[in-house]
């Protein structure tokens, strides 16, 4: 009923017809392993998407609502139904969803078999039925007396009631909506899957029919996140920004610079949508705006020259050696600065080196040009700035302790759209992304996801 209410309003809305299908969770899975066709998957638990998704049938999945099982009677409970022991009287009439079917019967015979409940109900079952509505349907017209189906569905019949049984408490089943991976347009789905997983367009449907709906993104035709990333994380990040914002329908501000102006940005009253750090100290800095920093990856500092190195500089001692012109990342504005000073100080080397320092840059692709142009006889920069030089400068690795920044990726406390952020952290996390950080030399330290 709230999938048949959505879709009319969403055809309303936007002229987009909306062919549903229904049937058990398990009969719509194979049907579409089978079919390799369709946009959208809702099956009734979470199970049956962990399985899908483990197929390789559903890309991003979006939550919806909770319902519960629970024992439906007629309205009265006229056989005086109130136990599983009562279910086994030799005149009552019992009917179940098929548990190799549908959601609620899986769940169900789960939920007994751990008791050893389940057999003996198994042998009194009247009937299995394909779906839950069947099973609601037999107990409204009187053919049962009895069946496990959702609370939801329950106030969906006003002709039914239901019982609360001990061995019921606590199962839940979660309700999403999947992105079928053979939908021929993933972007028209996802638009609607989001009007669905909306918490002020079809959620509130899913509560008028019984469910307890997820938190939702309020709707927008074209939402946009704003996110603000370290000036070295642009080559390793901007495709996967690319891609997230053809494949939703949606826009991305991105603002790149050093963490050092980003943070000072924030600090200032800017709070963007989520927050992808050169370093963990800039995200230390801003920690109270952020949910749960998660560390992505590693980047190693490197010492670039021109081809053949002409100067013979193959340390960060040998950058301190009169009559030299170096460059080195802002201290204060980037964290490739920040950086470089603590190993520098470190080593013992600061003080020397920053006499030899012609440029100061908060980002390390400036610091790449002007070594490119001659202005400088070296730079100290992130090994990830080279991908693109290294057939016209050479490259020296800092073989010091600490020559590494680690980067750590957040959704903003104050996000409008943290499910839509939530798949873009999702994507980043990819295995496609972890190949781009890889190819441009930053370590991959993010544990995989099982």
């Amino acid at each position: 009923m709230p999938v048949e209410a959505v879709a009319k309003a969403y055809e309303r809305d936007y002229g987009v017809q909306v062919q549903l299908q229904f049937g058990g969770s398990q009969t719509l899975l194979a049907g579409i392993e089978v079919s390799r066709r369709g946009d959208l998957y809702v099956p009734a638990d979470e199970s049956y998407m962990q399985v899908a998704q483990s197929k390789g049938l559903v890309d991003e999945v979006i939550p919806l609502a909770q319902m519960q099982p629970v024992l439906a009677v007629r309205k009265g409970n006229p056989k005086n139904l109130k136990s599983l022991d009562d279910l086994l009287r030799k005149e009552v009439r019992v009917c179940q969803a098929n548990p190799d079917a549908a959601a609620v019967g899986k769940l169900v015979r789960g939920a007994l078999l751990k008791g050893g409940r389940w057999e003996p109900l198994k042998e009194h079952t009247t009937v299995f039925q394909p779906t839950v509505n069947d099973v609601a349907s037999d107990i409204k017209v009187g053919a049962v007396d009895a069946g496990f189906v959702w609370d939801a569905t329950v106030k969906q019949y006003p002709e039914l009631e239901s019982v609360s049984l001990p061995e019921l408490n606590g199962l839940a089943s979660h309700v999403s909506v999947g992105i079928v991976r053979f939908s021929a347009n993933p972007m028209v789905a996802l638009r609607f899957a989001r009007y669905l997983a909306a918490r002020d367009k079809g959620l509130p449907e899913f509560q008028r029919y019984g469910f307890a709906p997820a938190e939702g993104d309020p709707w927008s035709e074209t939402p946009e996140l704003r996110v603000f990333s370290g000036a070295m994380l642009r080559p390793a990040v901007e495709e996967t920004y690319k891609e997230f914002e053809k494949r939703e329908g949606i826009r991305i501000t991105r603002v790149y610079s050093g963490c050092g102006i980003l943070v000072a940005q924030m600090r200032a009253g800017e709070h963007p949508d989520a927050y992808f750090s050169c370093d963990n100290a800039f995200m230390a800095q801003v920690t109270d705006l952020y949910l749960n920093p998660t560390v992505v990856s590693e980047n190693h500092l490197v010492i670039l020259v021109p081809k053949g190195n002409p100067k013979h500089l193959n340390s960060l001692k040998d950058l301190c050696a009169p009559g030299l012109k170096i460059g080195l990342g802002h201290e204060k504005q980037s964290a490739l600065g920040a950086l470089t000073k603590k190993v520098l100080e470190a080593a013992g080397l600061y003080e020397a080196l920053k006499k030899n320092v012609a440029v100061e840059s908060p980002t390390g692709d400036m610091l790449v040009n002007q070594c490119r142009t001659g202005s400088l006889d070296a730079s100290v920069v992130y090994v990830s700035n080279t991908a693109a030089c290294r057939e016209s400068l050479d490259v020296i690795p800092v073989e010091l302790p600490g020559a590494r920044n680690i980067q750590p990726f957040a959704v903003g406390k104050e996000c409008k759209y943290p499910c839509l952020a939530g798949r873009l952290w999702a994507l980043l996390k990819s295995v496609e992304s972890k190949k781009r950080f890889e190819s441009l030399g930053f370590k991959w330290v993010l544990a995989p996801e099982h």
